[in-house]
Order: structure tokens, then C-alpha cells, then sequence
């Protein structure tokens, strides 16, 4: 079973200071349980996990499963993540609650490079532009950037991410389907992108010029929680001034990654009288 670090307070406050409602703490520690390692949970390993009556920890997961949070298979009588926590994920990252997060790390980044940086999302075969912070040269677009959506095949701002991904994952949503040039620097045959992937497992980040913009170069880097990549976090100017940085900016860039990786990383607080 997953071990949970004790949860940090914000403000001051000591790690192990008593939760304010007991019955929402483990309510909401138990639903943090579920993840990608542990998908779904019975009722006797939640409250040997967390040091409960077997009657208590039914209860809480019956609670979370009525709210929509969870879902019972009736065969196994184990629970799954259900649609609440979707519709919840949803909002949050369309109506603005992951752009607040991200955005301050991206306006450091770039206020201590002197580039623009931009955080990006998987969104099908593209990534899609969440949130972005402006260099001291001014704006990269005449329009905002976030919604922008960078195809799977074309640049770095997908490239950091797609690279990370198992490559039977990344063979079935790339190829077999048309791929578009957006100049003649864009990579359409699978050996050479498999290719180009393999390098940012190797190095750790992704660069391209004039791969889908052809005014653009951009350096990425992916962001990682735990093991999983879940975007990637972009430096982009033009080519006038972006290419001769390269080598400077691969470090500040791989740093602000992994605050951005903490950032996102959710915190896992243990039950008072939980197992070690």
C-alpha cells in the first residue's frame, strides 16, 4: 500500500497540527488515495490503510460513491474514481483554477530568463496552451496564447511531452493519420520523430526552430508528476534570439519544471493512526 507524507500546512503551521473537521480530512484523504498506481480501492484495504473500523470506512466510501465521486463495481465490491471527480478536473483546468497555480512560476521564469514561457496540456494529438507570461521583448502573438494548440508532431512544446509517453501509447495516437507541414523544417516521417523523441528521454528536454511557426524557436522541458508526464513547460522567442541562448537556458528551464511538477503534485496527508 502507498505510503502519504504528512501534509505541509501553509502559513506556518506545524504538519501535525489536528485538521479543523476530522470527517472531511478523511473523507478527502481517502479519495486522494486513488491514483494511477492504486486505481481502485476495498473496503478492508481503506481501513487497514488508514487505521479505521471497517463500518467507518465503508461509510466513507458509500459517502463519497453517492456524491458521484466514486463508483462500486457490484462484482468485485471494489470502487473506482467516479464522474464528480471529472467534472471537477474540468473546471479546473478550463475555468481557470490551473492557470492560477501555474502562473506565477511562469512569470518568474520568465522575468529571470528574459524569454516568454508558456505551460501546455495534453488535449488529443496536440497540447494545449494553458497559461503564459511574456518576456521583456513583449508579447510572442498578437493575440493571447493560451488555448493555442501545438500539434503532436510539430515542435518542442509537444515534443517534451509526447516523448515521455510509452511508445505504443504514442505510436496509436500519432501515426496512421495525416500529419501537416507548417514549413519545411516540420517532421512528418515516424522513424525521424521517433527519433526526436528518443532525445528527450535521453536529455531530459526538446528543442525545434521554425518547426510549426516559422518565425519561432521554443525550448521545452516536461513536467512530471511523480513518474507521469502531464505537460511541459516552454521558453519561445523568435529565432533572432531564442537559438544563441540555447545552451544557457536548458538549466533555469529543467528547474522551473520540476517547481512546476511540486506545484501540481497533490499532498497526501496520513489519518492520525494510520499504519506506517
Amino acid at each position: 500500500m502507498p505510503e502519504h507524507p504528512p501534509v505541509t500546512q501553509q502559513g506556518g503551521s506545524a504538519p501535525d497540527a489536528p485538521p479543523p473537521l476530522q470527517t472531511a480530512d478523511r473523507v478527502l484523504n481517502v479519495l486522494l488515495a486513488f491514483d494511477r498506481e492504486h486505481p481502485e480501492w476495498g473496503v478492508t484495504e481503506v481501513a487497514t490503510e488508514f487505521g479505521l473500523d471497517k463500518s467507518v470506512a465503508q461509510r466513507l466510501l458509500a459517502a463519497l460513491a453517492y456524491r458521484g465521486f466514486l463508483v462500486s463495481d457490484p462484482r468485485s465490491r471494489r470502487y473506482h474514481l467516479g464522474p464528480a471527480v471529472w467534472h471537477l478536473a474540468r473546471a479546473w483546468e478550463r475555468d481557470g483554477g490551473l492557470a492560477t497555480l501555474v502562473t506565477p512560476t511562469l512569470r518568474a521564469t520568465a522575468d529571470a530568463v528574459g524569454v516568454g514561457t508558456l505551460f501546455a496540456v495534453p488535449d488529443g494529438v496536440h497540447m494545449r496552451c494553458v497559461a503564459a507570461a511574456e518576456g521583456p521583448a513583449g508579447p510572442l502573438r498578437y493575440y493571447a496564447l493560451a488555448g493555442e494548440l501545438y500539434p503532436a508532431h510539430a515542435g518542442a512544446t509537444s515534443r517534451a511531452y509526447f516523448g515521455m509517453l510509452p511508445s505504443g501509447d504514442r505510436a496509436a495516437l500519432l501515426y496512421g493519420r495525416p500529419m501537416a507541414r507548417f514549413s519545411d523544417r516540420t517532421l512528418t516521417d515516424p522513424a525521424r520523430l521517433e527519433e526526436r523523441f528518443a532525445e528527450v528521454r535521453r536529455s531530459g528536454y526538446a528543442y525545434s526552430d521554425g518547426e510549426y511557426d516559422a518565425e519561432t524557436a521554443a525550448l521545452a522541458a516536461p513536467v512530471l508528476v511523480g513518474r507521469r508526464p502531464v505537460g511541459t513547460l516552454s521558453l519561445v522567442g523568435p529565432l533572432d534570439v531564442l537559438p544563441a541562448r540555447k545552451e544557457e537556458l536548458v538549466p533555469p528551464l529543467i528547474q522551473a519544471a520540476e517547481r512546476l511538477g511540486r506545484v501540481l503534485t497533490p499532498v497526501r496527508p496520513r489519518l492520525p493512526g494510520a499504519r506506517t
